[in-house]
């Protein structure tokens, strides 16, 4: 689908801490820079019709205040639309909620960059599987729009299950798990904890 290397290189990822409503919280950053304006990147994340080339199916209404639902996966409300800059949203999924904010860009080079925050409160879940657990999610999500803004073709997982199953698509979750390790010691966790949590996390996906 794409060169590996390159990809994961593309990406930057951080974590950090932060408090909401009196209780830690953690967050995930992802970012990348893609070669199109950025109204077209706006439409690519915020249309049902090109969400579902890149991303997944999602139905609701897509407008602030409205509620969406992923298919397969979260729900939530839109709390905050900037259009063509940002918007933010709850993600409610197995009971437990969190809230994504999604910034777009100009680069000062040319093209735009999309920029991801998902800021979640330390639970079970975040002990376990630390932030690659939502970061390699979100990995194989902006590969997938690099390749769609690139092509203009179908580019989620629905249609290419086969390859993220495959050898290659193993070695890119693995690599990516790598950099959320990188980014999770950078970010204050022991580099034991940091470790344990990344095996776990590359292994569920790659399994």
């Amino acid at each position: 689908m794409f060169d590996i290397d390159p990809q994961i290189s593309a990406v930057q990822r951080q974590v950090g801490t932060t408090e909401r409503d009196g209780r830690e919280a953690k967050v995930v950053t992802i970012s990348q820079a893609y070669d199109t304006e950025v109204d077209d990147l706006w439409e690519a994340c915020t249309t049902s019709q090109r969400l579902a080339r890149w991303f997944a199916p999602v139905s609701g209404e897509l407008r602030l205040g409205g509620r969406y639902r992923i298919e397969g996966n979260a729900e939530g409300t839109v709390q905050r639309c900037d259009p063509p800059k940002s918007f933010s949203l709850t993600w409610e999924f197995g009971g437990g909620v969190s809230w994504v904010e999604v910034r777009l860009s100009p680069e000062p080079g040319g093209g735009s960059r999309f920029e991801l925050a998902h800021t979640a409160y330390v639970e079970e879940h975040w002990e376990q599987y630390g932030p690659g657990a939502v970061g390699l999610g979100y990995d194989m999500s902006l590969a997938a729009l690099a390749l769609h803004l690139r092509t203009g073709s179908a580019a989620g997982d629905q249609e290419h299950a086969g390859w993220w199953a495959s050898d290659a698509g193993k070695r890119f979750l693995a690599a990516a798990g790598e950099r959320w390790y990188e980014a999770d010691v950078a970010g204050g966790a022991p580099p034991e904890t940091a470790r344990g949590a990344a095996d776990r996390t590359i292994a569920a996906y790659t399994a």
